[in-house]
């Protein structure tokens, strides 16, 4: 009767050790499966991260990006501050053009300043001084030439610049675009060499080659609507001085015709 005791016993302890052990065994397998995905995840998924883990080309063309955009906001604060402080000028030297004077005073007034109004006037005036102030029938023409060209070569000026936020919205979503063509080439590379489609393998591959198109649309999109702005904000400035012309050549009009109904009344 002792023996049968001690066989049960003995194949009691048996079970529960196997049981135990499939318990354990059934514990690591389901970490193993829940850990095994996270541990081909790369650590940092991070814009910076990815950036870091990218290939050289892929570096290469998001810095290039991220430069462009500086230079798309250093041109849009300089040319903004520019246009506003030459067009400020502008208005006050049209408001005194619009006053009662004549052309030699609103030359005296301008003095040696350097604004587009300015050289308007200086121009006109010295055009007058090398005519002898003798308003003959091509004096009128001269100084709209000479007009014509201060105000070309002052629109030229202040549009400096502006071709480079044209060149950046033009181009940087393809260099972007490149980046990504790139990046995905290379993540299809080391899907073969990994002989697996495990989307933890290919997913960061992908996410890094998309943050270079989305860096080029982050280049681009500023640039063209800073570009659309500063084109019309000189379109502006250039009416202006269209009509500070139009003011300059209605002073010289004024003195012609006092000129020739003095003559006339001399004449008498």
């Amino acid at each position: 009767m002792t023996r049968p005791a001690r066989s049960t016993i003995s194949f009691r302890r048996l079970a529960g050790a196997c049981a135990v052990t499939a318990v354990a065994l059934l514990t690591a397998g389901n970490a193993l499966a829940e850990t095994a995905p996270n541990a081909l995840l790369p650590q940092n998924l991070s814009p910076w991260g990815m950036f870091m883990s990218a290939d050289i080309v892929v570096k290469v063309v998001m810095v290039g990006l991220v430069f462009a955009s500086l230079l798309t906001w250093t041109v849009c604060v300089a040319k903004m501050l520019e246009l506003r402080s030459v067009a400020r000028l502008a208005r006050q030297r049209f408001s005194i053009l619009e006053g009662h004077t004549t052309l030699a005073r609103a030359a005296q007034n301008c003095g040696d300043a350097d604004d587009a109004v300015a050289q308007l006037v200086r121009s006109a005036a010295q055009e007058a001084e090398l005519s002898d102030v003798t308003y003959d029938s091509g004096f009128t023409d001269r100084v709209a030439l000479r007009l014509e060209r201060v105000q070309t070569a002052v629109a030229r000026r202040v549009a400096r610049g502006t071709g480079i936020l044209a060149t950046i919205g033009a181009t940087a979503p393809f260099v972007g675009l490149f980046g990504t063509v790139w990046g995905i080439m290379n993540s299809f590379i080391g899907i073969s060499e990994a002989h697996t489609t495990n989307l933890a393998v290919v997913a960061p591959g992908i996410a890094e080659a998309l943050l270079a198109t989305a860096l080029g649309l982050v280049a681009a999109i500023p640039a063209v609507v800073i570009y659309n702005h500063l084109v019309r904000v000189i379109t502006g400035y250039r009416a202006l001085l269209a009509d500070a012309s139009a003011q300059v050549m209605l002073l010289i009009s004024r003195e012609q015709s006092g000129r020739t109904h003095r003559l006339a009344r001399a004449a008498e």
